[in-house]
C-alpha cells in the first residue's frame, strides 16, 4: 500500500534528503556526471534547501509504500501551470504503481489550484523518464538549457501536460 503525505517536519526533509542522494546518485551519475549531481544535490535537495522552497511556496509530498519512504515529489503553481519540479520513486520500488498514483494526486492539486496544464522539466539525456512523461500524456514544448551556477547548466526539455 502506498501513501502519499505532505513533507513539513525537519524529519520529513532529512528524509527527503536521504532518498534525493541515494535516487539522485544512482540515476544521474551516468547522465550528468557525479560532480554536477553533488552540486544539485546541495543546491537543491539538501534539506536546508527544500525548507527555502516550501518557504516560498513549493510543496513536497513523501511517498511511504509498505510503511518505507520510497519516493518524493515536489509542485509549485507558476501562473495557470502546476510545474512538477520533482518526481522521484526509488529504484527498488519502481512497478509498483507509485508514480502513477502520485501523477493522480498532482491532477487532484492543479484543479485544487485552479490550473490548466502541469508543466515540467526534464533532462534532455533521461530518455526513459521521457518515454514515462510521454505515456502519461505530456508533449515536449520546449528545449532550453539554464546555467544553474558553479559552471554547470541544467540541459533541459521542457513537457506539458493540458487538461
Amino acid at each position: 500500500m502506498t501513501t502519499i503525505t505532505q513533507a513539513n517536519q525537519p524529519q520529513d526533509f532529512q528524509t527527503l534528503e536521504q532518498l534525493a542522494s541515494k535516487i539522485w546518485t544512482e540515476h544521474y551519475t551516468p547522465i550528468i556526471g557525479i560532480d554536477q549531481v553533488n552540486y544539485m544535490l546541495d543546491k537543491f535537495q539538501s534539506a536546508d534547501a527544500m525548507q527555502k522552497q516550501v518557504a516560498d511556496g513549493m510543496e513536497y509530498y513523501l511517498l511511504i509504500h509498505d510503511e518505507k519512504a520510497a519516493g518524493y515529489f515536489a509542485v509549485v503553481k507558476k501562473k495557470e501551470s502546476l510545474f512538477l519540479s520533482k518526481l522521484y520513486v526509488a529504484k527498488e520500488f519502481r512497478g509498483n504503481g507509485i508514480a502513477k498514483l502520485a501523477m493522480q494526486f498532482i491532477q487532484h492539486r492543479k484543479a485544487a489550484l485552479a490550473c490548466n496544464s502541469i508543466s515540467l522539466t526534464v533532462n534532455k539525456d533521461n530518455s526513459n523518464s521521457i518515454a514515462a512523461y510521454e505515456k502519461m500524456g505530456f508533449n515536449k514544448i520546449e528545449a532550453i538549457v539554464q546555467d544553474i551556477g558553479n559552471g554547470y547548466v541544467m540541459d533541459d526539455y521542457i513537457m506539458e501536460k493540458k487538461g
